[in-house]
């Protein structure tokens, strides 16, 4: 071969590649040739482009990246005032590249000896370089971890589109992700053999159902020389010393020649490949060889052994993921550790709070536990201010929308902060972004190319994570975030943050520092008002059981005093306070007519509870118990004070028996004056008079205020500012209070300690509890915080108070389930699955954390040998015969207990009746005879045991017990003539019919050997039994059973032996319809199918066999051995995910609704599903593609949509037209179908229930006369539900709206989406859609 030498030649090929026209340079094969010099150009064509310099290139991204254009048409002086409000990424104009290009030329490392053919006279290496796919490149990175896509539309940047592919969550291995795309085939080398060696070609190709036939490949001839082969080979020539004494020179030497073969390979055909390689490795020497075949192998054996030491220190450093904090050093030396921080405070930080500045400027992920009021807000503050100091962004979610509002009017002055919820979106383009959890998880879903910027995604309280309806939108974020994301957790103090943070670790492969502190920055106290007075129970964290004592004692005292009509009340009755019967009351004042005006609602209230006042006694009225509660309060300085009630209906009642406190001085009432005039001057005229809006500020000037979701969301706007601000003395509030708004109070007082979960009245949680609570006492102002809990008539009992006072927080629990949603978008993208996301979740985290623990159990069963069957008959049917046990004993009990019923089965199982048993050692049965039947059902029973006689218990010969009887008793045996005996007479007769006694003076069981067999005498309950056969045998009770006659026991075994056909078969059974009177078909069938096994066990030949229990014995050991071993190989399978049956199901379920075809593809409908994410996502998409809203006028179709987002259940009937009744019809009967659907594919879904469940009509219509313009004041009195709530259903309306529009986008259906615009704009008006004035300002 002649090689062409680099030095004045020009080895290589000109050419243009890409869309932008560069210049590439393909090196020639250097190979043989007549003339190489020929096959160069003669001319090398000029540059497309003039030479690039550092300036020019400057300029270049300036102009076209740096420097966005808007369109000059639209932006122009003559239109610009028509643009008031518009999207940036909409408008801009930015000019993206085409498309990324496919390959990408790359330099070649290589070993400094080997640089010498490269390398030009002046000593400079000319590397040489190869073609790389762009996948590879972009899979390989190490940035985000993102699935390789181009960057999308400028107008999805910040929401993303269906037709983006989610990035890759962390944690997930790329290999895995890429080699789901890789049949096993081309891992293995299979297809490169077939190529090689010739055969069928693949002729259709992946995701294609039909292809092309190409016939069969051509054959080349080849040599495989595999790793083993070349090391055996090494180890082989190792004998020989004198075989490694090479020069370096010939190393070298033999480096060049690699270098050439290689090159020759890569750019030859497969056949050049091969004969190349077979004539360099015939060629080579020997010792060289053998030299480089060990040099290798010891690498790879060095290799192999740091990466087995490396494997071991990895599996040491990653069992906890989770790190837990409290480290001193940190706190001591953190102005050192942080010179620069990124945001000053003005205060001295808490410890915990510095641990967690530390491990954010390291840039780990970090798990912060305190209690409310603690400084969690610290550390997101500090989040903020790292994103801005790294040009990044930042993420800050928390699970109700009051809190994204409050959180942007507190960072707004601070940082660059944005605001994303359903329905406002205030600078998406900002550094810091807060936003709903649900929006966050729409951006992962629909691969929102914002999500490459994010740094940080801080998850405020955490522990809503217990929620049952929204839980599981936290775990899906958590396992959907990429691997470049950092999380931060605040959180409310829990049991199991160890073990959460550990899932989250485990999840996405990265360390989660866990920090934060118990101790309250404000100490609580805890008492009991009873009586008029307040009584301490509990301080710091500890049970005073003195206090207790004593008001028990007053109670006790007081209730021995009181007159009469006290007999029927309970001893401390368990949280009885205000309990049940109050809330029937509650709802029993609830009506059109009577929710806007206080007074209608005291007077109903106070004529509907006589009865319960008769039967309290000494209850109090509501008023005057408040009166003496905000009395003693105030004497005692403690307020202001949240009192929380568990009732909308209750707070307002509450509130409005307050008639006659008033609270707040003349400058307070202007100041709460003005604030409303000033708040409430954005609405309409009609709107300001609404009775709500009257009644509250009448309220706010007594410094009496109410907060629950019935109020509108401004009214609770201004209530919860008017608060902050101190000028609310008293704040009737439910529970919401607590989880939505940081306002703390200096005193809580909690009406009850039972609360309605929408299923049913229990006991308040500890971290219910707790979290309440925690509102007590403002940091910095009080140096302790007060907890009331009020008692009426009855004592809680000492045990309940300190569950809820001083017992563990609630643990986190995982909610996950699956989504047709979640689904539908994982089914999208090939690199994800569904699987995937199961084992990734909280609830199957400890299952996934014994996986390596189970594979290492399995490797070691696996590596276990098991003892070898071997026949003494030849082949082994020990495998048959067990199975066909196995199933003959399933049918066993069942019959024999249907048959023992039966009054036909007692007159056959009489002495003499031939049975078949089951036997007690082995898997066997064996033939035998009733002999006795006693009245404890213990037959006595004569059975054979084997076909051969052996030592059991040395029976006496029948001479010498011949010889034995005739001493015994005067007259002997004697054989009767054959002509005088009858067919059925005994072979063996007595001299002397002697009756018996009925004594056994066997001693049972009593074992022998006669005619060449075993048998047994012994006791067997009617359990034993396996079949009553269908004949009888005369049998000597008295030879057997009291005189133990070898001469009875050989005529029993000779009879029995007779009664087996064949020598093998057992007598038929009876009949079970005949015989046993059995009527049930069922039953009949299995009897027969129960013989049929009888016989084929009778007759295999394992039957009887001396081995048998043996070998039944190391077949239950191999059977053990193959379970344990499928049992882990189960637990290791997706098969064994707890709700991997509900995924079958709804997979089931999707397939036949057409939203998938059989092969999982998403298709056009589960595209539009894919868009629903407010209503229940099935019935939305068969309404749209049933037409359902066609027919129906904008006004029409949104009213019969407010279904599918209203949520509260019990409401007044609306009043509804045909048209609208019709429609309401049709989308129940979807519903309905689609309920029947899922619970025909097995999931726990009732239709009714799913139906009611999801569809809900008490605002359809309230929402179409709103649509047609009816004023707020006039829908309210349509209804009996809150305003509050009618606000937020149209609201969350006016989203699905534009899911509907986006939905008849991909449907191309224009008159629906011109339709849905219609209806999103008549209902966006007015009050309804009134701006946040955290947002806006007051």
């Amino acid at each position: 071969m002649d090689h062409v030498a680099a030095a004045n030649e020009v080895a290589f090929r000109v050419g243009f590649t890409g869309h932008s026209g560069h210049l590439r340079l393909e090196p020639l094969l250097p190979v043989e040739r007549p003339n190489p010099l020929s096959c160069l150009p003669d001319f090398i064509i000029p540059p497309a482009f003039p030479q690039e310099t550092p300036e020019s290139a400057k300029e270049y991204l300036e102009v076209n990246y740096l420097q966005p254009k808007l369109d000059p048409h639209e932006f122009s002086v003559e239109n610009s005032g028509q643009w008031w409000d518009f999207d940036w990424f909409d408008r801009a104009k930015i000019q993206l590249e085409p498309s990324a290009p496919r390959t990408v030329v790359a330099p070649l490392w290589e070993l400094p000896f080997r640089r010498a053919k490269n390398t030009t006279p002046s000593g400079i290496w000319n590397p040489s370089s190869m073609e790389i796919d762009m996948m590879e490149v972009m899979e390989g990175a190490q940035d985000s971890g993102t699935m390789p896509r181009m960057p999308g539309p400028a107008k999805d940047f910040v929401r993303g589109s269906t037709n983006n592919r989610p990035f890759r969550p962390g944690g997930i291995n790329v290999s895995q992700a890429s080699e789901r795309n890789v049949p096993e085939g081309a891992l293995s080398g299979d297809w490169v053999r077939e190529v090689v060696h010739g055969g069928l070609a693949q002729n259709i190709p992946p995701t294609f159902k039909k292809g092309l036939d190409l016939g069969s490949l051509k054959k080349y001839p080849c040599h495989w020389r595999c790793a083993d082969q070349q090391r055996s080979e090494a180890k082989d020539s190792m004998d020989d010393p004198n075989t490694y004494s090479v020069q370096f020179d010939d190393l070298f030497k033999r480096a060049w020649e690699c270098d050439i073969i290689e090159g020759s390979i890569d750019n030859g055909s497969n056949q050049d490949k091969v004969e190349n390689e077979s004539l360099i490795v015939d060629a080579l020497p020997e010792a060289q060889h053998s030299l480089d075949n060990m040099v290798v192998s010891e690498q790879r054996d060095a290799q192999a052994e740091l990466g087995a030491q490396n494997d071991d220190t990895k599996k040491q450093e990653v069992e906890a993921w989770a790190l837990v904090g409290g480290n001193d050093k940190i706190v001591s030396h953190f102005y050192d550790l942080v010179p620069d921080m990124a945001i000053e405070f003005p205060f001295e930080l808490d410890n915990f709070q510095k641990e967690a500045i530390y491990y954010l400027e390291r840039g780990e992920s970090v798990f912060v536990a305190a209690h409310t009021s603690a400084g969690k807000t610290v550390v997101a503050e500090y989040a903020f201010a790292l994103s801005s100091k790294h040009c990044t962004r930042a993420v800050y979610t928390a699970p109700i929308k009051t809190i994204s509002n409050q959180k942007y009017r507190d960072f707004c002055g601070k940082f660059d902060v944005g605001l994303l919820t359903g329905d406002v979106s205030l600078k998406p383009e900002a550094s810091c972004l807060i936003m709903t959890t649900e929006i966050l998880r729409s951006m992962l879903y629909r691969g929102a190319d914002i999500i490459r910027d994010i740094e940080w995604v801080i998850f405020d309280e955490v522990h809503y994570v217990n929620d049952a309806e929204r839980g599981v939108v936290w775990e899906e974020v958590i396992i959907m975030l990429p691997r470049h994301v950092n999380i931060i957790l605040l959180s409310a103090t829990v049991p199991n943050t160890i073990e959460f943070a550990d899932w989250i670790g485990r999840t996405k492969q990265k360390k989660i520092r866990v920090t934060g502190t118990t101790k309250r920055p404000v100490p609580l106290e805890h008492c009991l008002f009873y009586s008029g007075e307040l009584y301490k129970i509990c301080e710091n964290d500890a049970f005073l059981h003195q206090g207790f004592k004593a008001v028990k004692d007053i109670y006790k005292k007081k209730k021995s005093s009181a007159v009469g009509g006290h007999s029927g009340t309970k001893h401390g009755a368990p949280f009885s306070q205000g309990g049940s019967h109050s809330r029937q009351i509650d709802s029993s004042t609830r009506g059109r007519s009577q929710k806007h005006s206080g007074h209608q609602i005291t007077h109903n209230s106070s004529g509907t509870s006589g009865t319960s006042q008769n039967n309290s006694g000494l209850r109090r009225s509501e008023s005057s118990l408040w009166l003496l509660l905000i009395n003693k309060l105030s004497k005692n300085s403690l307020l202001p004070v949240v009192i929380f009630c568990f009732s909308k209906n209750r707070v307002d009642k509450s509130a409005d028996n307050m008639t006659g406190t008033d609270l707040t001085t003349s400058s307070e009432k202007s100041e709460i004056r003005v604030f409303c005039d000033r708040a409430f001057s954005r609405l309409k005229g009609s709107d300001r008079n609404l009775p709500q809006v009257v009644r509250v500020q009448n309220l706010l000037r007594r410094g009496i205020g109410v907060h629950h979701a019935g109020l509108l969301p401004i009214v609770k706007e201004v209530v919860e500012m008017l608060f902050c601000r101190g000028v609310i003395k008293i704040l009737f509030s439910t529970e919401t209070f607590a989880m939505g708004v940081n306002a703390p109070a200096r005193t809580v007082v909690f009406d009850t300690l039972r609360k309605f979960d929408g299923k049913d009245f229990r006991k308040l949680l500890s971290g219910e509890y707790i979290q309440m609570a925690g509102r007590a006492g403002r940091r910095g102002l009080d140096n302790i915080g007060t907890v009331v809990i009020m008692c009426r008539d009855e004592i809680p009992e000492e045990s309940d108070l300190k569950q809820v006072m001083v017992g563990k927080p609630t643990r986190l629990e995982s909610q996950f389930r699956l989504t047709y949603t979640m689904i539908l978008h994982l089914l999208r993208v090939e690199e994800l699955k569904v699987e995937d996301m199961l084992k990734r979740s909280f609830a199957e985290f400890h299952a996934q954390k014994n996986l390596p623990e189970k594979e290492r159990l399995l490797l070691q069963k696996l590596r276990q040998t098991t003892k070898k069957i071997e026949c003494i008959k030849g082949e082994p049917a020990i495998e048959e015969y067990y199975e066909m046990a196995l199933e003959a004993e399933t049918h066993r009990q069942p019959i024999l207990e249907a048959i023992l019923q039966t009054h036909s089965a007692q007159r056959f199982l009489l002495p003499g009746r031939v049975v078949v048993v089951k036997s007690q050692s082995a898997e066997d049965h064996l033939l035998g005879v009733i002999l006795k039947t006693p009245a404890d059902k213990q037959y006595i029973i004569f059975v054979l045991t084997t076909d051969t006689a052996s030592s059991m218990q040395a029976p006496v010969s029948l001479g010498k017990l011949q010889e034995k009887e005739s001493q015994n008793f005067q007259q002997g045996y004697f054989i009767t003539p054959k002509g005088k005996r009858g067919m059925d007479e005994e072979y063996f007769s007595s001299a002397s019919s002697r009756k018996g006694t009925g004594a056994i003076n066997i001693k049972l069981p009593y074992r022998g050997s006669a005619c060449g067999m075993n048998f047994e005498v012994l006791e067997m309950n009617n359990k034993d039994l396996v079949s009553i056969c269908n004949c009888k045998i005369k049998i000597d009770q008295v030879g057997i059973l009291e005189d133990a006659s070898s001469i009875a026991y050989a005529k029993t075994v000779q009879q029995l032996l007779e009664k087996k056909p064949g020598g093998s078969k057992h007598p038929p059974a009876l009949d079970p319809v005949e015989d046993f009177k059995l009527k049930d078909i069922v039953l009949v069938e299995r009897f027969h199918i129960y013989n049929k096994l009888l016989q084929n066990m009778a007759e295999n030949k394992c039957h009887g066999c001396i081995k048998l229990n043996e070998h039944i014995l190391l077949m239950k050991e191999q059977k053990k051995h193959k379970e344990e071993v499928n049992a882990l190989k189960y637990q290791m399978s997706d098969e064994a995910l707890q709700q991997m049956p509900d995924f079958q199901g709804r997979i089931d379920v999707l397939k036949e609704i057409h939203c998938i075809d059989p092969d999982l593809v998403v298709q056009l409908k589960g595209r539009v599903a894919c868009e629903m994410n407010s209503g229940e996502e099935l019935i939305c998409t068969e309404c749209l593609f049933e037409n359902q809203l066609d027919e129906l006028e904008p006004e029409e179709a949104v009213a019969i949509m407010s279904a599918l987002v209203f949520q509260q259940n019990k409401t007044s009937e609306p009043s509804l037209t045909p048209k609208l009744a019709q429609a309401k019809k049709r989308l129940y009967d979807t519903a309905i179908r689609l309920g029947q659907l899922q619970a025909q594919f097995k999931l726990a879904v009732d239709p009714e229930e799913y139906a009611r469940d999801n569809l809900k009509f008490g605002l359809v219509e309230v929402v179409y006369e709103w649509a047609k313009g009816t004023p707020f004041a006039d829908i309210c009195e349509l209804t009996d539900v809150p305003e509050g709530l009618i606000v937020r259903t149209i609201v969350r309306l006016d989203e699905t709206c534009r899911e509907f529009k986006s939905a008849a986008s991909i449907m191309g259906n224009s008159a629906l989406y011109k339709k849905m615009e219609t209806a999103s704009n008549a209902i966006k008006r007015d009050i309804v859609f009134a701006a946040s004035l955290y947002v806006t300002g007051v």
